[in-house]
């Protein structure tokens, strides 16, 4: 089930239409619902509550205005068993990509060339 600042995907009838952080989930009047405060990666932000029940914050099905809607979960693409690259200090580094090694370019070394 999403939950607070999870990353969401929501399809618009049934095709990707944007993504949002759920900001906040607080209990509705009505038993079982659910108000959800999404922060909408658009330009400019916006803001929607949204009053879902569990099912619906689990991916299922749901419409609004006659328009069908659905939440999917977004999950990290960086595997959380990969091993990590230890620098000189013995501090993690962020773990390495398969097929070629990661190279990290300084924005304030690129601006002094």
């Amino acid at each position: 089930m999403a939950t607070i600042n999870d990353i969401v995907l929501v399809h618009v009838e049934n095709k990707p239409g944007f993504y949002a952080r759920i900001d906040a989930i607080t209990p509705d009047v009505k038993p079982g619902w659910w108000q959800v405060r999404l922060l909408v990666f658009t330009f400019p932000l916006q803001v929607f509550t949204w009053i879902l029940d569990e099912y619906q914050l689990e991916g299922a099905d749901f419409t609004m205005g006659g328009t069908p809607l659905r939440m999917e979960l977004v999950v990290s693409p960086v595997v959380e068993d990969s091993p990590h690259e230890e620098d000189l200090d013995g501090e993690q580094k962020a773990p390495r990509q398969e097929g070629g090694s990661s190279k990290v370019v300084s924005l304030a070394d690129r601006r002094k060339k």
